[in-house]
Parts: structure tokens; C-alpha cells; sequence
């Protein structure tokens, strides 16, 4: 079974049983801490290894979240263990968070810029995509600098991109020039 299927599977039935059990909250924050600690290498790479013994991974996880956590993560998490499917818990916290955005409507806005944004600046970009209907109320830009953007912006969400760069304003005048539009092609 594909990675993206057993996340997705894990994912959403955490979620069912967080809204049924009313911890949804609790359990988005266990799961965001969670996603953030796999982030170490160490912790990434125990919970990947096939070697060190269900146990050990278990005994690790109790001692890292296990007051830290709502118990039924922390079941979750001993489930995830048991069935050997602790290998995945990164690509399950991603796609629960993805899950979790969805059922809130929530749409993920990411916005990379040359230069670092100002406060007026986001505030009036969270203002015009409000405006243009193209994204639920409620809004979660993250926001990236990269320099190699020259200056401009670019905006990426619900697989939709919006390039206002001026590295790629440079790469279609390339193109234009390479074309040459002007000699006739026979």
C-alpha cells in the first residue's frame, strides 16, 4: 500500500475519533508538536528504523510526549507502534493537518517574496484575496523570503500559482528573445 493511502487512512480516522470524542483541538496541537519534533533527525530516524525494537520507539515517544499529550494521542501513537505503522507518523501528522484545514475551511496561503513583507503589506493581501472569492475566510498565509526571486511575489494555494516575480519576468522575456518573433517562420 502506497504511503499516501496509509497516511490519508491513519490520518482521517484520527480525525473521526477526535471529533467524536470532542478533543479536535487538543489533538491538531498534539499532532502540530508531534509533526515539528519528527522534524529532528534523531527522532526521524528512530522512528524509521526497522531495527530498534516496537518497544524501545514506545518508550521513547512516553518519555518525550507522554504528559505532554491528550490521551488519546498518545493511544493513537501506542496504536501506531503496535500495527508497525510508525514509520509514517510524519507523512499522518502532514495529512491530518491537511484534513484538520480542510473540515475547518481553512485554505493555506503561501506566499514567497524577494524581500520580507511588512505588516500593512500582508494586511492588504489577505484584504484583496478575501475580495476575490477565491479563498475561504479564513486564512493562513505562511510566509518565505528568497532572494532569488529578484523582487515581486509569488502565491500558491489550492494547487493554483500566481507568479508576479521579476525572475520570472525575466525568464519569459529569455524566452521572447529566444523565440525571435519578428523573422517569420516558415
Amino acid at each position: 500500500m502506497s504511503v499516501t493511502r496509509i497516511a490519508t487512512r491513519y490520518a482521517k480516522s484520527l480525525l473521526e475519533l477526535a471529533i467524536d470524542q470532542n478533543k479536535l483541538e487538543p489533538v491538531y496541537n498534539d499532532i502540530n508538536t508531534l509533526k515539528a519534533a519528527t522534524q529532528n533527525r534523531d527522532l526521524y530516524l528512530l522512528l524509521k528504523s526497522p531495527i530498534v525494537h516496537a518497544d524501545k520507539k514506545m518508550a521513547v515517544l512516553k518519555a518525550l510526549f507522554g504528559d505532554k499529550m491528550d490521551t488519546l494521542t498518545m493511544a493513537y501513537l501506542n496504536l501506531l507502534v503496535t500495527k508497525g505503522r510508525e514509520m509514517y507518523v510524519p507523512e499522518i501528522a502532514t495529512e491530518f493537518g491537511n484534513q484538520y484545514k480542510m473540515l475547518k475551511k481553512i485554505t493555506t496561503v503561501r506566499v514567497t517574496s524577494a524581500a520580507p513583507l511588512g505588516d500593512t503589506v500582508l494586511a492588504d493581501l489577505r484584504k484583496k484575496l478575501l475580495a476575490s472569492g477565491a479563498t475561504t475566510e479564513n486564512l493562513d498565509l505562511e510566509v518565505k523570503v528568497d532572494p532569488k526571486l529578484i523582487g515581486g511575489f509569488v502565491l500558491e494555494f489550492d494547487n493554483q500559482r500566481y507568479d508576479a516575480s521579476a525572475a520570472n519576468k525575466l525568464a519569459e522575456l529569455k524566452n521572447d528573445f529566444l523565440k525571435n518573433q519578428y523573422i517569420r517562420e516558415f
